[in-house]
């Protein structure tokens, strides 16, 4: 469980930060993906 969500939220990161620039668009789809991964383990 916890080594899928360490991969998402990894995997979530790396994205973000190959930005050039952080948007608030930028932001609102990294905490998507963090909601999602939590969810997915199931973590309240």
């Amino acid at each position: 469980m916890f080594e899928n969500l360490t991969d998402r939220l990894s995997q979530t990161l790396r994205h973000v930060t190959g930005k050039a620039k952080l948007t608030e668009d930028n932001i609102k789809d990294t905490m998507r993906e963090v909601r999602m991964a939590l969810l997915e383990a199931d973590v309240n």
